[in-house]
């Protein structure tokens, strides 16, 4: 772990990329604490699943009456073929209208993260994927660590940089992203199409990796787009007491950071800083992962 110093910083977005939810800027305060200088990575994870013998949610079978509460009311059930154990995965050889498109794949979970056909020997090092936000915390709660709130993430991805200069620190080769024509062909000019293991780029000013790229990374806040007019000046804010998305009104959604190999500037430029991004606390993606902080003193212990 790398210690954060914490401070006071100008906390959204001011470019040209900037969405409507990482406005207004607004100063916020965070004290100092401990952060993972990586992605937590399939072999720290099957650490923690072969010790717990835990079952993560896309290893599942989704339950209906849970799933109804989600969607709009009076939506049909699915068929039960479809509602089996699995998550969904952005297939480089899959096309719908000549498009690589997302897909639901039974049996896709960390383990096996493009489907059951595939699976994580000789990436040790790469970052755990199709993980939920439920996953992380039982996680997060066996390793004695928590997740980084919306604040602390965006400090501490910001390097100590203010919000003009950090916008733009991280050239598109020094991260994990997406390169060439989005979503048409990856040129794959930074050497990976998925995930490329941890601190393969460089690390920023507080010796943190990836925190563009690779893959988006969930914080402990509750999503709702207008949080910012709430939380000027405010001092280690911990988000919304619910969440909001008008995209999905039915759907509770928490915040993720940080982008993923499918980032580009014509897409959602999520390897920003102040990039915004969101996702139901059940929801494992083969673009998501997390990394976790602590609280003390580097004085102690």
């Amino acid at each position: 772990m790398s210690w954060i110093p914490g401070g006071t910083f100008v906390m959204g977005g001011n470019d040209e990329l900037a969405k409507q939810d990482e406005l207004p800027l607004h100063q916020v305060t965070v004290s100092g604490f401990w952060m993972d200088v990586h992605e937590v990575t399939n072999a720290e994870f099957e650490k923690f699943v072969n010790e717990t013998n835990y079952i993560t949610t896309a290893e599942i079978k989704p339950d209906w009456e849970e799933l109804k509460l989600q969607v709009p009311p009076g939506t049909p059930k699915p068929p039960d073929s479809i509602l089996v154990a699995g998550s969904v995965i952005f297939e480089k050889d899959f096309y719908a209208n000549g498009l690589p498109v997302w897909n639901w794949v039974p049996g896709a979970n960390w383990k096996n993260p493009l489907g059951p056909d595939s699976d994580i020997i000789g990436k040790d090092n790469h970052p755990v994927v199709h993980v939920s936000w439920d996953d992380v915390n039982a996680y997060a709660e066996w390793i004695g660590k928590r997740l980084p709130t919306e604040a602390e993430w965006e400090f501490a991805a910001r390097g100590g940089l203010d919000a003009t200069s950090s916008q733009r620190e991280i050239r598109i080769a020094q991260a994990n992203t997406w390169q060439g024509s989005f979503p048409y062909k990856n040129t794959e000019s930074d050497g990976f199409f998925y995930t490329a293991p941890v601190k393969t780029f460089e690390a920023n000013r507080f010796g943190l990796y990836d925190m563009s790229g690779n893959v988006w990374e969930w914080v402990s806040d509750w999503y709702r787009p207008d949080y910012y007019s709430d939380s000027e000046g405010s001092t280690n804010p911990i988000g919304p007491d619910s969440s909001y998305d008008p995209e999905e009104p039915n759907v509770p959604k928490k915040v993720i950071r940080g982008g993923s190999f499918l980032c580009h500037d014509s897409y959602c430029a999520g390897y920003r800083p102040s990039a915004r991004m969101r996702s139901s606390p059940d929801t494992g993606l083969l673009h998501t992962g997390f990394r976790l902080v602590k609280d003390y003193s580097p004085n102690e212990g």
